[in-house]
């Protein structure tokens, strides 16, 4: 579901301290019926279990594919675009006490790379030659008193091609990439028993 930029910025979020100088480009919420106050790290692990983006929906996979090749044969993605290249990582502006609490694992499938893991948000980010993204996930109690997943996605745009590029896929994000991304991550919640066992089997494995 689809949320008011207010939704993010009312709340008392560590990620606001660092990142003034990025605008809220989209704020999403997740069902997940039953959640408590403690179950945000239940929440990433069966995030993390059901894969990466080829796990996705075919539809959403398509896009990616066809922006990832898009990318390469325009140079958008080059490493001298990145993170720690073009722009410095937002890891580099953490007050000490976050940047000495766990950061999150990282893996290949995944290209917004952790910034920091706390007990009830956490933050990624990505770079290239469009934009510097970042995508911050919340656990906040809900109108109905369960506690519910909210992505905030923040972006500071590389100019005026960067600010043409998010004009333009906006309408995907909105029609098909969200959409998704809730009946993966809501069904994540739902079968999270499952999810977690297959995590811990594939990180012991």
């Amino acid at each position: 579901m689809r949320l008011p930029k207010s939704a993010h910025a009312s709340r008392p979020w560590r990620i606001h301290e660092f990142t003034s100088d990025f605008s809220v480009e989209d704020v999403w919420a997740f069902r997940t019926p039953g959640a408590g106050p403690d179950d945000f790290p239940t929440m990433l692990a069966a995030m993390r279990a059901t894969g990466g983006l080829m796990k996705q929906p075919w539809l959403a996979r398509f896009l990616f594919a066809v922006r990832w090749k898009l990318g390469a044969l325009l140079g958008w993605d080059e490493p001298s675009a990145g993170v720690g290249e073009r722009v410095a990582s937002l890891r580099d502006c953490l007050p000490s006490d976050i940047r000495d609490a766990p950061r999150g694992p990282d893996n290949e499938s995944m290209p917004l790379k952790a910034i920091y893991e706390l007990d009830m948000e956490s933050a990624r980010e990505l770079a290239n030659k469009t934009v510097h993204t970042v995508m911050h996930l919340g656990w906040v109690q809900g109108a109905n008193r369960d506690y519910e997943l909210r992505m905030a996605v923040l972006v500071k745009p590389n100019g005026w091609f960067g600010r043409l590029y998010m004009s333009a896929i906006a309408p995907f994000r909105y029609l098909i990439v969200y959409p998704a991304l809730t009946r993966k991550w809501e069904r994540a919640w739902r079968d999270r028993s499952h999810a977690g066992a297959e995590y811990e089997e594939g990180m012991s494995g």
